[in-house]
This record gives structure tokens, sequence and C-alpha cells, in this order.
């Protein structure tokens, strides 16, 4: 009867595990999804970028953290079925969709849909594999801050600028000249206005507008469906409550489809600071005014400047009436600050709300930094705007050695850092030699 049980119960866990997961999803549709990507990569055959894109990438199911792979890792810990490579992902690990070494290789991260949907699966493969493009090229300067892009002024310039990358993106000859030339005097004159900004802003850009733009050229079927999803990654984004950590994917990938269209050779490019806007200008040999500033204001009204203030005060009342109540339990309410150091970020662009001088407010988040993994499913967190602090609720809190948990989140600690409590609120510190 022992035997019979633990078979029963064997057998019930194991079901659960596979309920847990996402059940669309097996390893001979991992070789199917696998084979798509190669063929892209290989179709393309680094005319793009000058090397063949493809390599290695773990498909990862957030829910059960199984992983599939298209080849074994250096470390063995991935284990071979019919071709592909299986394993669980770390618990305390952060999953995101970025280049990450596990097994001691560097590997394309894909968290997989919910839902099944080709493309984004497949793109999401794509823009795993070009960051791992740029970091085995040293084109790859993750740490910026663009804080600014929540202040008013600055999101009413960037909507101005999306708005005429737009309408130079859906016309041709002199129409599609005089808005990118429009699109550059909002730029140029939001940056006289943010001068110290200018090269996070264009380490943003080309670090993820690059990466955007590539997986939706080499992942669209033709120039149609490449030219709609860069479009709807506009849309999508424009409506986001907080740009600071958005906005990078879209004028990065705006900028680079209009060089596209003019013939720009990609591989060109050495520089991770490059700035985008400034080789369109160059691709397209327009000239601007000494102090952008003087013509902006005028030009604002050819692209919908009254709709773009009546969007931000409505967004902004509706932001401040939502955020009263949360503010209080990161500000008053007992609670665990954590120092950031070279924190890496995890999180939905929907998800993030700007707190004026206060910092972000991330409804869920993963990140790891030096002291170790922090995974909020609910209950968010604050976000310093300098990316040097961040505060989690202290409810509920329990600990089990390195391992730390509260209402809707969890953190593992490295095992030469600890968590003290001074009064009533707690900090991560290292620990004293």
């Amino acid at each position: 009867m022992r035997v019979i049980y633990l078979i029963l119960l064997f057998t019930l866990l194991e079901g659960c595990k596979r309920e847990a997961g996402i059940d669309y999803f097996t390893s001979d549709k991992a070789a199917i999804y696998f084979s798509k990507v190669e063929e892209i990569c290989n179709q393309d055959n680094g005319d793009l970028w000058g090397e063949n894109l493809y390599g290695p990438i773990l498909i990862v199911d957030y829910n059960s953290r199984r992983v599939y792979s298209n080849v074994p890792d250096a470390d063995g810990i991935l284990k071979s079925k019919d071709g592909i490579y299986t394993g669980l992902y770390p618990r305390e690990e952060v999953i995101s969709n970025y280049a990450v070494y596990f097994g001691n290789t560097l590997f394309a991260m894909a968290p997989l849909p919910r839902e099944e949907d080709p493309y984004r699966i497949i793109t999401r493969c794509l823009h795993g594999l070009f960051h791992c493009f740029q970091i085995r090229n040293d084109l790859n300067l993750a740490d910026y801050n663009t804080s600014h892009m929540d202040e008013k002024t600055a999101r009413l310039y960037i909507k101005l600028e999306w708005k005429a990358l737009e309408r130079a993106i859906r016309t041709l000859g002199e129409t599609r000249q005089q808005a990118i030339r429009d699109a550059l005097v909002f730029r140029t004159a939001r940056r006289e206005m943010y001068p110290s900004f200018k090269e996070d802003e264009n380490k943003f850009e080309f670090h993820e507008g690059l990466t955007t733009f590539t997986y939706s050229f080499l992942g669209s079927d033709d120039h149609n469906s490449y030219t709609k999803h860069i479009l709807e990654n506009l849309h999508r984004l424009y409506a986001v409550r907080s740009y600071a950590r958005s906005f990078g994917f879209t004028s990065g990938s705006l900028y680079a489809y209009l060089l596209n269209e003019e013939g720009f050779d990609f591989k060109t490019i050495k520089d991770p600071m490059a700035d985008l806007g400034e080789l369109t200008r160059e691709a397209y040999v327009i000239s601007l005014p000494e102090i952008s500033r003087d013509i902006a204001g005028s030009l604002a009204f050819n692209y919908d400047l009254d709709v773009i203030q009546v969007e931000e005060k409505e967004s902004e009342e509706a932001t401040r009436d939502r955020l009263r109540k949360r503010i209080v339990q990161y500000t008053e309410k007992p609670v665990v600050f954590l120092e950031l150091e070279s924190p890496n970020f995890s999180f939905e662009p929907e998800d993030i709300d700007p707190v004026d001088s206060l910092g972000v407010i991330y409804q869920s988040l993963r990140v790891s930094d030096n002291w170790g993994k922090l995974s909020i499913d609910e209950g968010g967190c604050l976000v310093s705007n300098n990316l040097k602090f961040m505060r989690v609720p202290a409810r509920e809190i329990k600990t089990d050695k390195n391992h730390i948990s509260g209402d809707g989140w969890q953190l593992i600690l490295d095992s030469n850092w600890e968590m003290v409590k001074v009064e009533e609120n707690f900090y991560i510190q290292k620990l004293l030699p």
C-alpha cells in the first residue's frame, strides 16, 4: 500500500506541475520554433548586422520555469531529448526577454506568452539574439537613466516627435523629408531643455530601439507587415503611463526604420552611444535651426498639440487619483529599503506609474543586483528616479535563512548579505567582515 500511495502522490504532484505550466508548449513545438528562427537568421545571414544572429536560445515558461533550448549548455545542466535540451530555470533567477548566462553559456532568453502567438515567440527569440550580438561586439550599454522623460514637458515633446516620425513613415518624398525635420526639431528642442540626459537617451535608443527594429524587420513576412508592427509598437507605448523606462524602444526603432528606408548600412555603427537621430539627419541631408525651441512651438500645432495637452492633463489627473492611496504604503508604513548598485530589471511598461520626485511605482517586477534576486508579483514597489534605491512594503515578512518573503514578494539574498531592522524599517546590507 505504501508503494501505491507514493506512486499516486507522485502522479498527483506531476499533474499539478503540468497544470502550473503553459500547456500549449512542448519539446516538439520548441523544435518548430527553433527551426523558424534559424531559417529567418539564415535568410538574413549577416546582411543587416554583419553576422548571422542565430545562436543559443532559451525559451522559458514563466509559471513552471521549464526551459527549452536548441543547444546544450557548457556545464551540462540541460538534458537532451529528441534534439531539444530541457531543464528548470533557477527560482531565484530573473526571467526576462534578454541575454543571460546559464550553465556558463550566453543564451537569448525568450519568455513564453500566456497564449500561443507565433509572431511574439519568434520575435522574442530574435530580441534576445540581438542582445547577445550586442554583448559579443561590445555594443551593450544597458546602464542609463532617463527619468526626465516622465516630466510634463519632456512627455509633450516626445509625443510630438513620435507623431512627426509616424507621418514620415506613412509618407514619401518631400512630405517625408519635412516630417523628419519636424521630428528632429522636437527632439532637439527637448534636448536643449534637458542637455544632461542626451547620452542616456542615445544609449537607451541604441540598446532597445535597435533591438525592436531588428526583430520587427527580420520577423515580419513583408514590408507592409514590418511597417505595421513598428507602428503597433509605437501606439502601444504611446499609451503607457511612464516613458522613463519605455520611450527608447519606440524612438530608436522609428529612426532605425527611416534609416533602413534610406539604405543605411547598420554594420557601420561601432559606437553604442551613437545618436540615431543625428544619423537620420545626415542620411536625409536635413538642416536644423541654431535653436530648435524657437520654432518648435509653431510646428507643434501641425501635430495635434491641443489633443496631446488634453491627453496629458487627463493622464495626470487619473494617475494622481490612482496613486494617492498607494504612495502611503511606501512612505509612511514600515518598508524594506534596498540600495541599487548594478540592477537588471524585467517588467512590462504598462505596469509602471511615475510619482513626481518620489520615483516610479512598479506593479510587478523582477530585479537582480549585487545583493541577490527580488521577485514582486503583486503589491508593487517604489524605485527612485535615479535608480539608486527601491522600497517594498514590509507587511507579513518571513525569513528562512537567505530566503525572505513579504506580502506579494520574494527575496533571495546572496551569502554575504543580510536584512537588518532599524526602528520600524528594514534594510539590506552587506555582512560585516
